[in-house]
């Protein structure tokens, strides 16, 4: 036999070092962990502000998708969306659903999302608005969308025309 695969030699050096790497491993990987944790763009202070940042986010999306709450600041009115885009001069024909996405790339929309003084969020960014009939989809254009949560209210969003 020879030393190398002798069953007398104990390995309590290599044993050794591999507890060594192993604790290295284990430490490295909680620092990285804790790092990451704080530098997280949607992270935020759910006690503070009444809601996370990701709930408010997702909130002001699925309010966007319901297009028949929706409504659009015109001159100090609030008028429903429907109703605006029936009287820019395209009724709706039989079939048609409107329509309204965001239109901003997720690192914006974070980027974006401010905290208010006392507790809540706001949010501004463009909005798509479109007609879709089927596989047809007619894009009327974009306006910007505010939504704000106050914290211990509920989230409202509301789509504003341009210059106003």
């Amino acid at each position: 036999m020879s030393e190398l695969t002798s069953s007398k030699r104990s390995g309590g050096a290599g044993r050794a070092l591999l507890w060594v790497a192993i604790v290295l491993t284990l430490a490295l990987l909680g620092f990285v962990t804790a790092v990451a944790v704080r530098s997280n763009p949607i992270y935020s202070d759910r006690e503070a502000n009444g809601v996370s940042k990701y709930r408010f986010i997702e909130e002001c999306r699925e309010l966007l998708e319901d297009t028949e709450k929706l409504t659009v600041n015109a001159q100090g009115q609030t008028v429903p969306l429907k109703v605006l885009v029936e009287q820019g001069g395209s009724p709706l024909a039989q079939g048609d659903e409107i329509h309204a996405t965001l239109e901003a790339e997720p690192a914006q929309i974070i980027r974006a999302t401010e905290n208010v003084e006392g507790g809540g969020w706001t949010l501004t960014a463009p909005a798509t608005i479109a007609v879709h009939n089927g596989s047809k989809t007619r894009a009327l254009g974009q306006l910007p969308m505010q939504c704000a949560h106050a914290k211990g209210q509920e989230t409202q969003a509301q789509l504003g025309l341009p210059g106003q």
